[in-house]
């Protein structure tokens, strides 16, 4: 039985998302359908497509071959219509994961630059917290926090960046001005959910002060510091974000300085494609750009 193009391209979209319902939302059908597709995909295949990961789903080794033929007819389909002239070959679709506060502060202004130029080149930024995965078939690059131990892929070192301990100004006046780590364990910390950190760099606040009970957690950066400027606690932040912010204040810098770094991940496939060469080049030139204040030394 030979594979249908359509459950390939159905498979392509789960593969991006790890989800069947973002994959069923992408594509306008439901989740029973793209069920029923990848089970007769692997059943024309003679083979598991996919695997239960932690949060959903990752392709297995014949997943990562299907995957391929499928953004091989992508491809293929989205060159028809094409003027006849020679196309810039920084175009299409370049898929990438990282955190929320680099997609935000210096992979949107990254891309938007590189697209100004490059008007045919689509970027897709999936933001998540997490380890590098070691199939990463649908994705072009990631950018994660902490050195990744990766296979068949390589692993480029975008830069560094500095967390501490922020209250709101407001919170301090009702609350008092922590002048120790002792007299912090008294407050409430805002930070991720530590269930759900898969990240062991982002451990700090419970390495350094773990009699600390949490008061707001949340899996999405954004959250903690609007969660900390609203008063819930005192919050573990990136400095390039909380910084921005003048109803923030530091606390105990000598203290809790964390330096983490940023890396990136890719694909030898991928990395071979103009668009996602350029890509990596826009996100490093961004990186270096923002260094003072991704360190705090603005």
């Amino acid at each position: 039985m030979k594979a249908n193009p359509d459950d390939l391209l159905i498979l392509l979209a789960v593969s991006r998302s790890g989800k069947f319902t973002t994959a069923a939302q992408a594509l306008g059908l439901n989740h029973t359908t793209v069920s029923r597709r990848i089970a007769a995909l692997e059943k024309a295949l003679g083979g598991r497509v996919l695997a239960r990961a932690a949060g959903g789903w990752e392709v297995t080794e014949l997943g990562a071959e299907a995957v391929a033929v499928a953004e091989r007819i992508e491809a293929a389909v989205g060159t028809l219509g094409a003027e006849d002239h020679a196309p810039d070959p920084i175009a299409g679709v370049v898929r990438m994961t990282a955190t929320d506060g680099f997609s935000a502060y210096i992979a949107a202004p990254a891309v938007a630059r590189l697209r100004r130029i490059h008007p045919g080149l689509t970027v897709e930024i999936i933001t998540v917290t997490r380890r590098a995965l070691q199939q990463r078939s649908g994705l072009d690059l990631e950018v994660v926090v902490g050195e990744p131990q990766v296979h068949r892929a390589e692993a480029v070192l975008l830069g560094e960046y500095m967390l501490g301990m922020y209250a709101s100004r407001e919170y301090l006046a009702f609350h008092g001005v922590p002048g120790t780590v002792e007299e912090l364990t008294r407050h409430q910390l805002v930070y991720f959910v530590d269930s759900m950190l898969q990240v062991d760099d982002l451990d700090a606040p419970r390495r350094l002060v773990p009699s600390m009970r949490d008061g707001l957690s949340s899996t999405n950066v954004f959250v903690h510091v609007e969660a900390t400027r609203a008063g819930a606690g005192i919050g573990f932040l990136p400095c390039f974000m909380a910084d921005r912010h003048p109803d923030l204040v530091r606390l105990l810098p000598s203290d809790f300085a964390e330096l983490l770094p940023y890396w990136m991940v890719l694909r030898p496939d991928s990395a071979r494609r103009p668009a996602v060469a350029a890509v990596v080049q826009a996100l490093q030139e961004e990186t270096a750009a923002h260094r003072e204040l991704l360190l705090a030394r603005h």
